[in-house]
């Protein structure tokens, strides 16, 4: 079953695929079509994976990993 911090490693590995940069509707959907069964399973996180998926950025710009929001376009991710 996934859990919350799982969506560090799956959003660091959509913009991987993405070519390092995406908007969040693209992470989204790639993470879907990546993870929907396990999503599924989650139990609760099913209901809020979007809301965490989007603390898993902050914490992956936390640790370096994200290129700060003010450096990037408005609604678009991109690693460092």
């Amino acid at each position: 079953m996934a859990n919350r911090a799982d969506l560090v490693a799956w959003v660091e590995n959509a913009l991987h695929a993405l070519g390092g940069e995406a908007t969040i509707v693209d992470v989204a959907k790639h993470l879907w079509s990546e993870h929907e069964d396990e999503l599924r399973r989650s139990g609760d996180l099913f209901y809020t994976w979007q809301y965490d998926m989007r603390w898993a950025a902050l914490k992956l710009r936390k640790d370096g990993k994200l290129a700060d929001a003010n450096r990037s376009k408005r609604g678009t991710w991109a690693l460092r």
